[in-house]
């Protein structure tokens, strides 16, 4: 394998560990736990790992434990860090027991259920240390939500020996391995299984989990590039760049990359929402800021848009919500030759409010709301541009505010996605250390016979010395949702609180960052190598949250 420079450096690198995990260690059991909501419907649906304690670990004693064989599964997209999840997951077991060994299922859960997998060695994994992307196993979007697959998943583990699952994934995915550890328990089946909190988009959080992996990195990735183009747009002085970013069911991506590099406009989903915005609102707002700034000859600047907004406008969700509802299994839409056709058949469905505001949509952004659902049955925010609608509905407002004599700038907007390009990056020192600790985590998880826990490592914006690790059950996330017409179990989202310090800081600044006297920062590239302060910080969201 060819390394650059970098590469062959980071191979070098040490991931800190939390004092707890840096010998051996003893649990330290709380309190009975319960669900964030629905408390009773789920108990009802996971009698078994419901209630469980959280878990502390502290420096403990030597203890002799069995030999164990685990398994390994990337789930979902990809984020920085997972290769150091494996690595800590890996070192983990083998300082616990030289003889446990660690399988990885390839191309994400699918391997489980056709028994797709290879023994990860010292050898294959020392390849992968402090390495961005996936590629070690692999990853993919299947479900484990079936019955049969849960079988097929308990055989290959049997011829194994597999006695513990480790997934790695999203919201989704665990509570996939939240569903996974019910049903073998309720068998009786010996496999645990253990989950680890990944998601660039920073929506798996709560008070035990204070960030998901790979979100630090995505995020400084994508600031570097806001900043570049910030400097760009003030040495050029003639082009606004409106930026998508990713992040579908919540703005924290949006909101951390404004709080690095103070754009001129960043748009919260969960403000707009809030105050019941609509389309035309969105709009206006962006209109007065570009007019304010070109009446000062200022025709430059950068607007940050969340990959969800879409769905957080109040009539456009109304509007989504119908039309998921309408295309879902629609043999006779699927059927229609011509885009003309199906956009005639979709305004004879739909409410009347709901046609009014589809008939207004560019017929571009039109046909992308009504193309191939995801496996849950909505949209693909992904597919759509709504970076391009708002170049459209904006420069039609200046236009004519141009022609009424109230605009004497120039508009000249250019347009980015901003996402693949952060979830395979180098993980920053921050998320290298963190997955490594959740790794090890659980690797103790396992070792001391736990399932249906999420590895949690806590007290994140102290030196890695003082973090704290231990277990959050994962039923205590979870709550009752609609997918696909039916409630069913799911971890819930962690939106942006308003409420919260990270956006409070943004509402306080925001204005000034509007003005024409441009305030940008250029946070520039990741930092390996250097002072802690420059290096090892965590992301200011986390900051701000705690205070700091």
């Amino acid at each position: 394998m060819t390394k650059s420079p970098l590469q062959i450096a980071r191979a070098h690198y040490q991931p800190k560990l939390p004092v707890a995990l840096q010998n051996y260690v003893s649990i330290t059991e709380g309190k009975a736990t319960e669900s964030v909501a629905d408390q009773d419907d789920i108990k009802k649906l996971f009698p078994n790992t419901y209630g469980m304690p959280l878990l502390t670990f502290e420096p403990g004693e030597k203890k002799n434990y069995p030999v164990v064989n685990v398994g390994v599964i990337l789930s979902g997209g990809q984020a920085p860090g997972g290769h150091n999840v494996i690595s800590g997951l890996f070192d983990g077991l083998k300082k616990l027991n030289p003889k446990n060994k660690l399988y990885g299922f390839l191309e994400g859960p699918i391997g489980l259920v056709e028994h797709k997998h290879t023994e990860l060695t010292e050898k294959v994994v020392a390849d992968y240390r402090n390495t961005g992307g996936f590629d070690i196993i692999g990853s993919g979007r299947t479900k484990l939500e079936e019955e049969w697959q849960f079988d097929k998943g308990a055989e290959i583990c049997k011829k194994l020996g597999i006695q513990a699952i480790v997934i790695i994934g999203g919201d989704d995915s665990n509570t996939n391995a939240c569903v996974l550890a019910e049903y073998y328990k309720q068998k009786e089946i010996e496999i645990q299984v253990i989950g680890c909190p990944k998601t660039i988009d920073g929506d798996l959080k709560n008070e035990m989990i204070e960030t998901s992996f790979g979100f630090d990195t995505a995020c400084k990735v994508y600031s570097e590039l806001i900043g570049n183009i910030q400097r760009d747009a003030s040495s050029a002085k003639k082009y606004w760049h409106f930026i998508r970013l990713m992040g579908r069911s919540a703005s924290h991506i949006a909101l951390e990359c404004a709080l690095q590099s103070q754009p001129n406009v960043c748009l919260i989903s969960e403000e707009v929402e809030a105050n019941n915005q609509t389309l035309d609102d969105i709009v206006n707002n962006i209109v007065k800021v570009i007019v304010n700034r070109g009446n000062a000859g200022l025709n430059f600047g950068t607007v940050l848009i969340p990959e969800g907004l879409i769905e957080f406008i109040p009539a456009m969700k109304k509007l989504i919500a119908e039309l998921n509802d309408m295309l879902a299994d629609n043999d006779d839409f699927n059927a229609m030759n011509t885009d003309d056709e199906r956009r005639e058949y979709v305004k004879g469905m739909l409410t009347p409010e709901s046609c009014n505001i589809y008939r207004s949509l560019p017929k571009g952004i039109a046909k992308q709301l009504t193309l191939d659902r995801d496996p849950h049955g909505n949209i693909q925010v992904s597919l759509i541009e709504t970076e391009k609608l708002l170049i459209e509905m904006v420069g039609k407002r200046l236009a004519q505010m141009k022609a009424e004599g109230k605009y004497k700038g120039k508009f000249s907007a250019i347009n980015h996605f901003f996402g693949y390009e952060g979830r395979c990056a180098i993980p920053s020192n921050f998320d290298a250390d963190y997955t490594y600790s959740l790794g090890y985590t659980a690797s103790i998880l396992i070792s001391e016979g736990k399932t249906g826990y999420m590895s949690s490592v806590r007290k994140l914006t102290e030196p890695a010395a003082e973090w704290i690790a231990g277990g959050v059950p994962i039923t205590m996330m979870m709550n009752m949702e609609r997918r696909s017409g039916k409630m069913k179990p799911v971890i819930q989202k962690a939106l942006v609180r308003l409420d919260g310090e990270p956006f409070k800081f943004f509402a306080k600044y925001r204005e000034k960052w509007e003005d024409a006297q441009p305030d940008y920062i250029y946070p520039g590239p990741i930092q390996y190598f250097g002072p802690t302060e420059v290096c090892d910080q965590p992301t200011r969201t986390l900051l701000l949250e705690k205070n700091k």
